[in-house]
């Protein structure tokens, strides 16, 4: 550990930061210790994602202090954030997907010698750091062919392959498994004792209770609280998130299913054998929840249905008749809709407004026979949705790039919500969404289920996957190896099933 005269790494005293008209920030303190994981919440839209920028030297504060190590220091841009030792791993990844993942891992490197580049030691290098994290991942590998999970990983390596001194972790678990959750607490815990500061931010509070020693609270732009862990409890830290109480994070279901499946799959098998022999159906009014490990094969059979992949074998039918779903194009066209676990990826378009987002789905709906667009109901549609998913913004043009994270994820299920899907497949449904804002989208799924649309819900989250589900399908290379009724929910039952067991 750095000897200093600072009892903190950290102290961040009186941050304000406007954005044109509409203030961010408002006289926040952040104080972290040296070799403490220091949990940072907040509902989207808090300021979570400004202050560390500006830490990080992303944005320039307009008032405060920043101090690292006792010294006040002002990052003009992540260069001089990463000189200083202040690493950032963003839920939004950021790796370049045409090179390899030694490359992204020392991107900083490329260049640093005059004459050339030791690929092989590069690889080597690169490879050993994986190692060190507990994850099988090819460190020559070529990014685009990994999975999100990997993605995660790399962009973590390439964050502690520097000198760091400050470790910011934006969301980092979303899309892990609790196999791989372990293993990066694991990671966080030794870097702790290394002397390490982490600043973590989450919406899962059972993580902050795990792993956190001090935790901040935002809300709007102002920190309401900050603590040792072992002085407060869930129902503590909300009540500073967001002002009140919260009693039931997951709705009651009281929606009557339908009798005969309005969706099923048979024997569906891809080419690449990811998936294969997949079998299932979901009802009208039913949410179907779909669980397993990373790597199951969850993600890989709802893009197989959805026309991406290729499928070698297998039969989907919808309402009785068996389609064909050879590109998204063709599942759009059988009202069928899919969010994908990546939005940034996938599932928006961040160049474009919410507006156009939300309406790309739509343009059958929304045009006239000769093609021209009925403005007034195109707005009608998609400002009755951004109400309905209280989506934080000032208007309907502003570009998705913009928002939070959590916003995006709400703009990339309204897109779906603005058709007449009959089924709609959700991967990871509140990916990076704060405690409020998923109940929010719980209760959206609950009405959308009401009105006979077929729900399959894919989530890493147990909690989540057996609050909102009707039942449970656990997948296990490839396939499905179990189904769980309702009164057979239980973490312990989904992870047997996860690694191939038996269920006692």
């Amino acid at each position: 550990m750095e000897n200093s005269e600072s009892e903190y790494r950290v102290e961040m005293t009186g941050i304000s930061k406007s954005f044109g008209p509409v203030s961010v920030l408002e006289g926040v303190d952040l104080r972290v210790k040296h070799g403490e994981i220091h949990a940072l919440l907040g509902e989207n839209g808090a300021g979570k994602s400004t202050l560390v920028k500006i830490l990080s030297g992303v944005h320039q504060k307009d008032g405060g202090k920043v101090l690292l190590n006792g010294k006040e220091i002002n990052p003009k841009n992540t260069h001089d954030g990463q000189v200083l030792g202040i690493s950032v791993v963003y839920q939004e990844l950021s790796l370049v997907n045409d090179l390899s993942v030694a490359e992204n891992i020392y991107l900083h490197k490329m260049g640093a010698s005059k004459f050339w580049m030791n690929w092989k030691e590069l690889i080597k290098d690169a490879q050993e750091l994986i190692d060190s994290l507990g994850f099988d991942i090819n460190a020559a590998a070529r990014v685009r062919d990994l999975s999100i999970v990997q993605k995660q990983v790399v962009e973590i390596a390439k964050a502690l392959s520097e000198d760091t001194k400050v470790l910011i972790l934006d969301e980092p678990t979303t899309v892990f498994d609790p196999n791989d959750i372990k293993k990066l607490f694991e990671n966080l815990f030794r870097l702790k004792k290394q002397g390490i500061s982490i600043i973590y931010i989450s919406h899962h509070l059972d993580e902050v209770f795990k792993i956190a020693d001090t935790v901040t609270v935002l809300r709007d732009g102002v920190d309401t609280g900050s603590l040792p862990v072992s002085e407060t409890d869930t129902d503590g830290v909300i009540r500073l998130m967001i002002g009140r109480d919260l009693k039931d994070l997951f709705p009651v279901r009281d929606i009557e299913i339908g009798k005969e499946p309005i969706f099923e799959v048979k024997n569906l098998t891809a080419r690449d054998n990811l998936v294969h022999d997949v079998s299932f159906s979901v009802r009208p009014g039913e949410v179907l929840g779909i669980a397993g490990l990373g790597g199951s094969g969850r993600t890989e059979t709802a893009k197989l249905i959805f026309g991406v992949g290729k499928k070698q074998s297998g039969t989907i039918i919808l309402n009785g008749k068996e389609i064909k779903t050879k590109s998204p194009v063709d599942a759009v066209g059988f009202e069928i809709g899919f969010v994908s676990e990546d939005r940034k990826e996938e599932g928006v378009f961040l160049p474009l407004s919410i507006r156009r987002n939300i309406s790309v789905t739509s343009f059958k709906s929304i045009c006239t026979n000769l093609g021209f667009l009925k403005v007034d109901k195109e707005f009608k549609n998609v400002i009755g949705l951004i109400d309905k998913l209280n989506i934080k913004a000032p208007s309907c043009e502003v570009d998705v790039k913009n928002l939070s994270g959590g916003n995006q994820q709400k703009v990339a299920l309204a897109k779906w919500l603005s058709i007449d899907s009959k089924v709609i497949i959700i991967d990871e449904p509140t990916r990076g969404v704060d405690v409020g804002a998923k109940v929010e989208i719980y209760n959206l799924i609950n009405e959308v289920a009401k009105k006979g649309v077929g729900i399959v819900v894919i989530s890493s989250d147990m909690p989540e996957i057996m609050g909102i589900s009707d039942r449970i399908l656990v997948m296990h290379q490839g396939t499905f190896y179990g189904e769980l009724q309702k009164e057979q929910f239980s973490e312990e039952n989904i992870l047997r099933y996860s690694i191939g067991e038996p269920i006692k």
